[in-house]
């Protein structure tokens, strides 16, 4: 492949951003403009971060409406770059400049929010059988600079060798990205972020938050150099939060929902006998001890001996009871237009995209982390 270097520019820096990266003082900022392979890219450097941007401007894949800018790349981490994390920027269709700035997660651990752009609220989606996107009238981006990042390593179209295995793991990285994203797009530093996730989301956002909020009081006591970010909003769509909480509503609607029943009242009554007198006693165990044995077992215990009961009981989506498992809708069209290499090359991703990894929910799995309840009296102070 041919790399040329077009220009660069270098800015001085002076900030000292907190782990995991390596600390580096008064050093240089540097971006440079270059083309490869037929496509224009903008490249960053963010000294303070010791991170690596790299980015292709209006691609014209997805976000087609005139005048509204869109940016794909990567942010990489580290000397040896082995965290490279994929994300997918959409200025609102309306006043840009004025909107607010909102980021979507979706969960696993290990799904791509490539999942919520398009089968969601993203600027496009898949309509009536079609291979190609076209416009999503009801997208988010309308009134909102939408921010799409897939995380942790490994995500959709994020790699590297640095798998990581606890929500809190993945929150330094997150505040890190802000970090070097907002040194790139100044026009959104003093905008309120809302943070928006779904599923696994219901862990990622709260934790995120509590981390960004300690950063920010660090920031105040001058313990750690970096731009403040003012958290306006957090939502949790369908989250996966306490699932004690989760676990006995799911009997509960099993049964009372409005659009069908799932299980009979026998097994309604079997299932509440089990949920008190198993998992209950196994989830406050893991919540009383919280080692990674009792919580492990708890998951274990419950997802056999209740969830599965229920979706092995009859044909159904677990997203629309209404339709059967094997619902078309949304189309999954879009994983298969992700796989293009003309779509690849145009949105700069540099590896084949995965919906749902394995190999980064496996590692959250072996600590438990989607047993642990996180803190959300963090958020709004």
């Amino acid at each position: 492949m041919k790399f040329s270097t077009v220009f660069t520019v270098s800015t001085l820096s002076s900030l000292a951003l907190a782990a995991p990266h390596n600390v580096r003082t008064a050093c240089v900022d540097k971006t440079s403009w270059a083309v490869r392979n037929g496509v224009n890219y903008t490249t960053y450097d963010h000294c303070a971060t010791d991170s690596h941007i790299e980015l292709v401007k209006n691609s014209g894949i997805c976000e087609t409406t005139k005048g509204v800018n869109q940016y794909s790349g990567y942010i990489s981490f580290g000397a040896t770059k082995d965290v490279n994390m994929f994300f997918w920027f959409f200025e609102a269709r309306q006043n840009a400049s004025t909107a607010p700035l909102a980021t979507w997660f979706n969960g696993g651990p290990g799904c791509s929010s490539m999942i919520g752009l398009f089968q969601e609220n993203g600027p496009c989606h898949f309509v009536n059988g079609s291979d190609k996107p076209s416009l999503n009238p009801y997208s988010w981006n309308n009134y909102a600079n939408m921010l799409y990042v897939d995380q942790p390593t490994g995500t959709g179209f994020s790699y590297g060798g640095n798998l990581l295995n606890s929500t809190n793991a993945t929150a330094p990285y997150f505040w890190n990205f802000l970090q070097a994203f907002y040194s790139q797009f100044t026009q959104y530093d003093n905008k309120d972020l809302g943070i928006f996730s779904e599923s696994y989301g219901g862990h990622y956002a709260p934790s995120f938050i509590r981390y960004i909020q300690a950063q920010n009081t660090a920031i105040d006591a001058k313990k750690v150099a970096g731009i403040k970010i003012n958290v306006s909003t957090l939502g949790i769509n369908n989250g996966w939060y306490n699932m004690k909480a989760s676990i006995g509503s799911y009997i509960d609607y099993a049964i009372s929902n409005p659009y069908r029943k799932l299980i009979t009242l026998a097994q309604q009554s079997a299932l509440n006998k089990t949920f008190n007198e198993v998992c209950a006693p196994a989830l406050d165990k893991c919540q009383k001890t919280k080692t990674n044995a009792d919580c492990y077992f708890a998951d274990n215990i419950c997802d056999d001996q209740i969830y599965a009961n229920i979706t092995s009981t009859t044909d159904f989506d677990v997203f629309d009871l209404r339709a059967p498992s094997n619902d078309p809708n949304p189309p999954s069209t879009y994983s298969t237009y992700l796989l293009q290499p003309a779509v690849m090359k145009a949105i700069g991703a540099r590896v084949n995209y995965t919906e749902c990894s394995d190999a980064v929910y496996q590692p959250f799995n072996t600590t438990a982390d989607g047993m642990f309840i996180p803190l959300l009296r963090y958020v709004c102070v």
